[in-house]
């Protein structure tokens, strides 16, 4: 069932979503400051490609002062809009009952988004 979910997943737009976050990535590993948050585009990318059997636990380190702060600085930048996207596409899947599946996807993508660093993605068994 994962694996039709994520197939459904990239036809409808999926694909697309990936796309963009690995060209934000390859966008910020231009300059060195940029590295951090490229890996975490990586991160999203990864998850965005092929959501279903997946999940976003916060790591042993998620409470480091270094993580808190690389969290600050990416909301500010942009992950508070990055956030706000997949939540609106989240409600709009969430109208019917076939796209409740996919708006869940969204929900973990938004909380990913807001506060990549410090967080792992696991394999649901």
């Amino acid at each position: 069932m994962k694996t039709l979910g994520n197939i459904v997943w990239l036809v409808f737009g999926g694909i697309l979503v990936a796309i963009e976050y690995l060209v934000a990535s390859l966008l910020l590993f231009i300059s060195i400051i940029g590295i951090p948050f490229g890996i975490q585009t990586l991160k999203m990318a990864g998850l965005a490609l092929w959501p279903f059997g997946k999940e976003v636990k916060a790591g042993e380190r998620a409470s480091g002062c270094l993580w808190i702060i690389m969290n600050i600085v990416w909301i500010l930048i942009g992950g508070f809009w990055i956030s706000i996207t997949h939540l609106v596409f989240a409600i709009l899947l969430a109208i019917t009952i076939i796209g409740i599946p996919f708006a869940q996807q969204h929900v973990k993508l938004a909380a990913l988004a807001l506060t990549p660093f410090g967080r792992d993605i696991i394999s649901k068994p």
